[in-house]
């Protein structure tokens, strides 16, 4: 995660996944918009419930972010969100299935 804004980098586990949080707090230079970037780390490109490649990119107001306890809270609220949808239900359970072929 590169860019020229400065980002602030946090990780988390999430269900085993281990997750990188890049965020950028005042991505456009007004102090509104933020950027958040999460990436699984391991295992690399997993699929979570907000992204099927392992890597999404976001934009939001910045005061979000601070109202949920900061990027690393924010993330974990929004994938605990996703998670409750019948999608990823089934995607997790494709996942813990032993494949015959």
């Amino acid at each position: 995660m590169t860019s020229t804004f400065r980002y602030t980098i946090e990780t988390l586990d999430w269900r085993g996944t281990l997750i990188q949080i890049g965020y950028a707090a005042d991505y456009t230079g007004n102090d509104v918009i933020a950027h958040i970037e999460v990436e699984t780390q391991e295992p690399a490109r997993a699929p979570l419930p907000i992204t099927e490649t392992g890597y999404r990119s976001h934009f939001l107001g910045r005061g979000l972010v601070e109202e949920m306890g900061g990027p690393s809270a924010y993330v974990l609220a929004w994938l605990e969100e996703a998670a409750k949808s019948q999608r990823w239900a089934f995607i997790e359970a494709e996942s813990r299935q032993l494949a015959l072929f």
